[in-house]
């Protein structure tokens, strides 16, 4: 894990490395109320009402209705390794969703109280961001023996802004190891420059704008293995991935994301909430 940062000196390290990582910022029990309420969300989910599937590996994203509608929703998206070729479930549904998304933060009580802090508010003043709103939450499961490879990108591809303001707070909420699909980011890497924005496509559908063909350099990437209970917080031009989770242990994980009031958000973003404005931490 890398050495613990003084308060004085994290932004320096954040606008050098373009990353933080914060042992203990959240209670293990504020991450067990999380994964229960998580279990009870997902025992009252209709597996049959939809199937929905997240991955990382399409060049053009297959983008269903039900996932460009989730921005303002709390929804439900499987892994691919969960659905045998006629779509019925291989495992329990508890073991079978990738991720839950994306407005958690506003919709559930549970999170938006674990999501709105005076200590997450005070952090993103000191990291500058001027009127920080909360736009995207994602509750990611990285299942044992099938949790997906999420390839290594960069946050403003997906959140953009002008200029760029997106940051991630990504919490570990189960131990995060080599094994079972830790982060993995590039120090320094936020200085290249956003290579492509995720959009919409006007006809129903998304695509990739290549803004920069030189491509995202990963050299150097290094493991942030780190206990539950800490805090990762992500510049949104990092490079940043995770593995496969191949080990028979989860490694559970919330992320929510914010982005400048005061920056240009695009109609053309994929992520868009027409019926649930944006709030701040209070």
């Amino acid at each position: 894990m890398p050495r613990p940062i003084a308060p004085s000196e994290r932004r320096d390290a954040f606008e050098r490395d373009g990353f933080l990582v914060l042992p203990g910022f959240v209670s293990v029990d504020a991450c067990e109320a999380l994964r229960r309420r998580v279990e009870e969300m997902v025992r009252d989910f209709d597996p049959e009402a939809h199937r929905s599937v997240f991955s990382t590996h399409e060049q053009t994203r297959t983008s269903d209705a039900y996932f460009l509608e989730s921005g303002g929703e709390i929804r439900f998206f499987f892994e691919e390794g969960a659905l045998d070729p006629e779509g019925r479930l291989r495992v329990p549904r508890d073991r079978a969703l990738n991720k839950i998304g994306h407005a958690m933060h506003d919709l559930d009580p549970v999170f938006d109280r674990f999501s709105r802090t005076p200590a997450l508010a005070a952090l993103s003043a000191e990291l500058g961001l001027a009127r920080p709103v909360l736009i995207q939450s994602m509750y990611i499961f990285k299942q044992p023996h099938i949790g997906g490879e999420v390839v290594c990108h960069q946050d403003a591809t997906f959140l953009y802004t002008d200029p760029v303001t997106v940051t991630g707070f990504w919490f570990a909420l189960e131990d995060a190891t080599i094994e079972n699909g830790c982060l993995w980011a590039v120090p320094g890497g936020h200085r290249q420059g956003l290579k492509k924005r995720f959009l919409r496509d006007g006809r129903g559908g998304t695509r990739f704008e290549v803004l920069d063909e030189a491509p995202l350099v990963e050299d150097g990437a290094t493991p942030l293995e780190v206990p539950a209970g800490t805090l990762v917080v992500l510049h949104g031009l990092l490079p940043h991935r995770s593995a496969e989770n191949r080990s028979g242990r989860s490694r559970h994980a919330y992320a929510v994301h914010v982005v400048d009031a005061d920056a240009y958000y695009p109609e053309d973003n994929w992520l868009l909430r027409p019926d649930l404005p944006l709030r701040g931490f209070s």
